[in-house]
């Protein structure tokens, strides 16, 4: 999913197949600009998640939406949008349950809620979580049928940097109870970029190695890097694609690809953003070939999207 970013009355959300064709698209309104007291800007994901057979967005007015890849549309729920009020959101990946963080900002930070509900009707509502400060949470995914993730972010900008305004750590929680199962990543390792079904990637504090951690926080492998790189672990674990130098080199893969990865779309397929100067592209890791995408837009998840 590549979903346009900016400060426009709409954005678009595009699905993109493994043939750079763009399968399906819907262009929403954009969810309402919202700051720290006017003093620093909220740190904000894109308004999207996936499941398995549907991506979802949100609209100015708090409406969940769903598009499908055959380019089916309706709406799923709403959720509390206004004022200072933002919400973010992650659906599970049976489309039955939903993950919603309620952030209202202020000079200080954020008061942050995290519920869980039925995505149809708003039933069988669970308040997990609140709190009031610098540091907020945002809903990243489901892991398995009974293992909600989330992240702990920044509530607000601060100087920026390459790790201001991301995750800096997953939490694997009971979406029953709110209970923390695991910790995923933590401040002498920042988590870099969306995680996969096989775990996430971190980087330490001094930017010379990327480690893949487990969904239990165990570490699988270290690779050294050279400062800051953008790193996203494949959907099977087998390759780590590392943007360096204009390019993309991939660790378990004797690959190398003229395009600056953001995302996988499955295990042998990567994708690149694409804006008005840059053109969207899927390369292909096996024969090393490059597709271009008529859509433009960052990586926003993929389909299928349970963790």
């Amino acid at each position: 999913m590549l979903v346009t970013q900016g400060n426009a009355d709409t954005y678009t959300v595009s699905l993109v197949g493994v043939d750079g064709k763009v399968a399906a698209s819907a262009v929403p309104s954009s969810p309402t600009q919202v700051t720290c007291g006017d003093a620093a800007g909220a740190v904000l994901p894109l308004p999207v998640s996936t499941s398995d057979t549907r991506a979802y967005f949100l609209d100015a007015q708090g409406n969940v939406n769903f598009l499908t890849p055959n380019g089916e549309t309706g709406h799923a729920t709403k959720v509390p949008a206004g004022g200072q009020i933002r919400s973010m959101f992650a659906v599970s990946p049976n489309d039955q349950r939903i993950a919603v963080v309620e952030n209202t900002y202020t000079a200080s930070g954020a008061t942050t809620v995290l519920y869980v509900e039925d995505l149809n009707g708003g039933t069988n509502h669970v308040k997990l979580f609140s709190e009031t400060g610098a540091y907020s949470l945002w809903p990243i995914g489901w892991h398995g049928a009974d293992n909600l993730v989330v992240a702990k972010v920044a509530s607000c900008s601060q100087g920026g940097g390459p790790t201001c305004c991301g995750p800096q750590e997953l939490h694997v929680v009971d979406p029953a109870t709110g209970v923390r199962r695991y910790t995923i990543g933590g401040p002498t390792c920042s988590i870099v970029s969306y995680p996969s079904p096989r775990g996430a990637l971190c980087e330490n504090e001094n930017f010379t190695q990327v480690k893949e951690l487990d969904w239990t926080g165990a570490t699988v492998q270290s690779l050294t890097i050279q400062g800051p790189t953008p790193a996203y672990l494949s959907p099977d674990g087998a390759a780590i694609a590392l943007d360096t130098d204009g390019g993309t080199t991939f660790a378990g893969v004797k690959q190398t690809l003229d395009l600056l990865v953001c995302g996988w779309i499955d295990a042998t397929h990567v994708i690149a953003g694409g804006d008005t100067q840059q053109q969207a592209r899927v390369g292909d890791i096996t024969i090393g070939s490059i597709t271009p995408v008529p859509a433009q837009g960052t990586c926003g998840g993929r389909i299928p999207g349970g963790l």
